[in-house]
């Protein structure tokens, strides 16, 4: 069956691509197209937007933490049911992995065969815009640019512009999406505000998608990305074998859907709490602290003791964890807040996470462990990524990070039971390192299990 695939790609970052996907999934599924989202790259926020236009979860695709095949199974598992996919891209298209084209957009596009969105702001430029579309598609030889929206322009100088972009690119112009003021999606130190935070969110979505329908031919652009769709294998998740504690609230909000799916596949059940609210931990025998924002929450994390005092105890009972930068910080002695307040933490580590006021060690990287330990085994590399503007005044030093330039560092704390670290990790991409957390859940349960009896 022939779908409509797109790729929403731009030159360079800030161009709007969240924007005009929002636009266009808002206005694909009131057309009842029932479509689904991708986001390139290890983006946790703008996924949010996307579920918040249609619903339903978006699904990231990254090359650097994924296999190729493992990517195209992930893009066909996800498409499976709907009737149309919007992938937003990352950065410039072609910006990749150290300064190259590796794991970049083009990549992802590349190796899925996407026509391409090129969404583009006509600024102070007429005919300079013509030379920089060339380029970007004569770049790569397959460039898999289809189409081109002019984004943030009048509709008249739209209608003035088409022609002269037509003529000199050899591509169509679909239309434009006027500036809206009304729409606006704003941002702040890790990038735009999460959607839960945005009033009225869903009104701003319709209203471009209003913009969108008004100003561009959609019927067009979906006749230029209609392409067989792939075909997904049937999988049936194994039965439960252990349970998993995931946190899960505007704190600790930074966790790919797809990860969890990688959790199930290994036999695990993800149990949801708040340390925002909860006083407890739920039943389960493995711990998972996602990252987020909880240098935002500092003070109401840590007034509530009852939680603080769960989780330490958890950690040092033994039971299996892992703590990924925000996460880390929650189990560190202290937090400073945005004021630079510091606020007691779960105190099971050293370290005290501070504002860094910039980004720290960002980027992607590869881990590398000189000992076994939950998650990993002696001298495998995994991929991962960081993206933090709070550091820890004792980031850890069990595990070699390298980056793809080759600077390295140590960071984190592993053992047999624990992974506490400011890289992410992508199980989705890495399903043994979930089977292994799963391993050890199960086994955690049964040991405590029969302790009690």
């Amino acid at each position: 069956m022939n779908l409509p695939q797109i790729m929403v790609a731009a030159p360079a970052s800030g161009s709007g691509k969240t924007t005009a996907a929002c636009a266009l999934l808002t206005a694909l599924r009131r057309r009842g197209l029932a479509p689904c989202a991708f986001k390139c790259g290890p983006d946790y926020i703008d996924p949010m937007f996307h579920r918040a236009a249609l619903g339903v979860d978006s699904c990231n695709l990254d090359l650097f933490l994924t296999r190729p095949a493992r990517l195209r199974q992930l893009y066909a598992r996800h498409l499976a049911g709907h009737g149309a996919a919007v992938v937003e891209a990352v950065m410039g298209y072609y910006d990749g992995a150290a300064l190259t084209d590796a794991a970049s957009a083009w990549q992802v596009a590349d190796t899925l065969g996407l026509p391409v969105l090129l969404v583009v702001r006509p600024g102070g430029a007429s005919l300079t815009l013509a030379a920089q579309i060339r380029g970007l598609r004569a770049f790569r030889p397959d460039s898999h640019l289809a189409a081109i929206l002019l984004n943030e322009c009048s509709p008249g100088y739209a209608a003035r512009l088409a022609p002269l972009l037509e003529r000199e690119t050899g591509l169509p112009v679909i239309g434009c999406l006027p500036r809206l003021e009304e729409a606006r999606l704003p941002s702040r130190h890790l990038g735009l505000y999460t959607a839960a935070e945005i009033d009225n969110l869903s009104g701003r979505l319709n209203a471009l998608a209003d913009a969108l329908e008004a100003n561009a031919s959609l019927d067009r652009l979906l006749d230029l990305c209609r392409r067989p769709a792939p075909e997904a294998a049937a999988e049936a998740l194994p039965p439960v074998r252990a349970k998993i504690a995931v946190a899960r609230d505007a704190a600790f909000c930074f966790c790919y859907p797809e990860s969890l799916d990688a959790l199930r596949a290994a036999g695990a059940e993800c149990v949801f709490f708040s340390p925002l609210k909860d006083t407890a931990l739920p039943a389960a025998g493995g711990l998972y602290l996602p990252g987020g924002y909880p240098e935002l929450y500092a003070g109401a994390l840590s007034q509530n003791r009852p939680m603080r005092r769960a989780v330490a105890a958890a950690v040092q009972s033994g039971m299996p964890t892992v703590a990924e930068c925000g996460g880390f910080l929650y189990l560190g002695q202290a937090l400073a807040d945005e004021e630079g307040k510091r606020w007691p933490m779960a105190g099971v580590l050293p370290g005290e996470g501070f504002a860094a006021r910039g980004l720290v060690r960002f980027g992607y990287a590869s881990l590398t462990a000189e000992e076994d330990s939950l998650l990993f085994r002696k001298g495998e590399a995994v991929p991962a990524h960081e993206f933090h503007h709070w550091d820890s005044t004792c980031p850890g030093a069990a595990l070699a990070a390298q980056k793809p330039d080759g600077r390295a560092w140590r960071c984190g704390f592993v053992s047999a039971r624990l992974y506490a670290a400011f890289p992410h990790l992508y199980w989705a991409g890495r399903p043994e390192l979930a089977a292994r957390f799963v391993d050890a859940a199960a086994a955690y349960r049964k040991e405590n299990h029969h302790a009690a009896v």
